[in-house]
């Protein structure tokens, strides 16, 4: 269903690339680096997972997250970002454009689809400032040809630097649920800022393998950090050197007509150039976006966080009053989205109501919130009341797929971040503080880690029941690939679906949908029938159960 959406959109506003307006100058456009040096000392190769080009470094640490450092001039950091990263660059690349032909397979269709980039970006160049499309210029110089076909290697990447935006826009390329929070003040331990996220956007699996977490040191602005993959310089979690932290979560979104400014890169300006949340919201004014996003901006000099909802015609401002703490989910809370029909469409059709009380509930149920307690929350796969609503359900708060789940200790200027799988690996600690001490002339060659902080594993990760959950992923794939195909092979797998993961309601509507595609009308009534008892997450989708059990129903008359 999500894939027909997203041809027909494709397909609907690729006509208007016929008329060729303004694309020529966008495809020609480059950033003027002529006053920047972009010489950098040689790369030299460690080991297979350390590498070094002067101060600028690049290693792995035991848990599987790679730690990378740069610094100078937007042209340096971007050149030595692509030339340490380049193998993780391709890596990254490939994955997501895969995902992309696997949505749109045929010939003709990628052809329209590179044509439809072009009109599309057309004026993105317009909105970004010149010192990223520097960087983004810097970084594209070491992407592989391989996919050139699609847009040469600077165009390419700057394109991607939507994808998050035009993902949720669409709803097709990759799920888009994170939920966030922030506490403070008696709602915290110590009584400062704290605040804990899930990023869960969704490209595959092996979009998520290689997560980098960049520490950055511009020559302009203040040194932040960022968790990020290769060839990507916009942040979507973050914190800089003044206690400042940008978190960024989707909101409804009608299909723009135009790429403007990704938010990627607002929450990166902001990172980069602000240390209060008055500055935050003067930097996020200035910028056209093209989506409707919420922007969790937390300010250890304000000692509070808020959002900042920002939309292609419409600004808020959202902080709580009377208490401290703050929830994110995937809808608007401030008067400026009060009366938004689209916003207001969300919270009644989608799951991020039910995300929001959930967080709201286990927050009620902490007395105080510590680091630990944080990641508990980000990892918790429960209902609301505790109940079991299967695993991968989108109501939870840990869906099984996040990209990476993130604390923040402002005050402190620690971190810590998941290693993988999604939030369930450990959550390995930063201390800011440490990591830009005595950088000059001493490239590190171990991890930047504080390995006394870090917080150990799920113990779900040691259960049948998340060995079940894996061979779950995997029989539905199957599945969707064969009802999507026509092409059936082996219904004892539908038993195997249910019994894997039997509260979770997908598993029961793919059984139902097999079995009515096989016309075996009886047992898609039954498989069909417990589907609908489930929770199930969207309007969209208790509809797309209803309308199969009736359809099974009326076969069977």
């Amino acid at each position: 269903m999500r894939s027909n959406r997203f041809n027909i959109a494709i397909l609907f506003l690729l006509v208007l690339t016929l008329t060729g307006c303004g694309v020529k100058k966008s495809l020609k456009d480059r950033p003027d680096i002529s006053k920047y040096t972009g010489d950098l000392p040689e790369k030299l190769t460690i080991n297979d997972s350390t590498f070094t080009q002067g101060n600028n470094f690049l290693t792995k640490n035991k848990f599987g997250l790679w730690e990378l450092y740069v610094e100078g001039n937007p042209l340096e950091r971007g050149l030595a970002n692509g030339s340490l990263t380049q193998a993780l660059y391709y890596k990254q690349e490939k994955v997501f454009l895969d995902k992309v032909n696997s949505l749109v397979p045929g010939e003709g269709q990628q052809k329209f689809l590179t044509k439809f980039l072009k009109w599309y970006n057309r004026k993105m160049y317009k909105h970004i400032p010149e010192e990223y499309k520097t960087e983004i210029y810097g970084v594209s110089r070491y992407a592989s040809p391989e996919f050139n076909d699609l847009a040469p290697p600077y165009l390419r990447s700057l394109y991607l630097h939507g994808a998050h935006d035009i993902g949720h826009a669409l709803q097709d390329l990759m799920l888009v649920g994170c939920t966030s929070f922030a506490v403070w003040d008696t709602k915290s331990e110590d009584g400062n800022l704290l605040i804990g996220r899930n990023f869960d956007f969704y490209a595959g699996d092996a979009f998520a393998e290689e997560k980098i977490i960049a520490f950055v040191h511009p020559e302009e602005g203040h040194k932040f950090m960022s968790v990020t993959w290769g060839g990507f310089i916009g942040v979507v979690s973050g914190m800089n050197d003044q206690g400042l932290t940008v978190t960024i979560n989707a909101g409804r979104s009608k299909i723009p007509l135009v790429a403007k400014t990704p938010i990627s890169i607002v929450a990166r300006e902001i990172l980069q150039y602000a240390s209060t949340i008055d500055e935050a919201i003067a930097i996020a004014k200035k910028r056209e976006v093209f989506v409707s996003e919420a922007i969790m901006v937390g300010s250890a000099k304000d000692e509070k966080a808020v959002l900042l909802e920002v939309s292609p015609n419409n600004f808020g401002v959202f902080e709580v009053e009377n208490t401290s703490a703050l929830i994110c989910a995937n809808h608007f809370q401030s008067e400026a989205f009060e009366n938004d029909r689209r916003n207001l469409k969300t919270i009644e059709e989608s799951h991020t109501a039910y995300r929001f009380n959930r967080m709201t509930e286990l927050l009620d149920s902490e007395e105080k919130v510590n680091p630990t307690e944080a990641v508990a929350l980000l990892r918790n796969r429960k209902g609301l009341n505790g109940a079991d609503i299967g695993y991968g359900n989108e109501k939870a708060l840990n869906q099984l797929l996040a990209h990476h789940g993130i604390v923040f200790q402002p005050a402190d200027l620690k971190v810590w971040i998941s290693a993988n799988p999604y939030q369930l690996g450990a959550f390995v600690c930063y201390d800011l503080e440490e990591v830009f001490t005595n950088r000059a002339g001493n490239p590190s060659l171990i991890s930047l880690s504080e390995k006394e902080h870090t917080i150990a594993a799920s113990p779900f990760l040691q259960t049948q029941a998340y060995e079940n959950y894996k061979a779950y992923r995997k029989i539905e794939a199957e599945i969707e690939t064969e009802i999507e195909t026509d092409l059936y092979h082996n219904t004892s797998k539908i038993e195997g679906l249910i019994s894997l993961n039997p509260e979770y309601w997908k598993a029961h509507y793919l059984a139902g949908r097999y079995y009515y595609e096989n016309r075996n009308y009886k047992e898609a009534v039954i498989a069909l029938t417990e589907a609908s008892q489930k929770e199930i997450p969207s309007l969209d989708e208790v509809e797309l159960v209803e309308k199969f059990l009736k359809k099974a129903k009326r076969k069977l008359k």
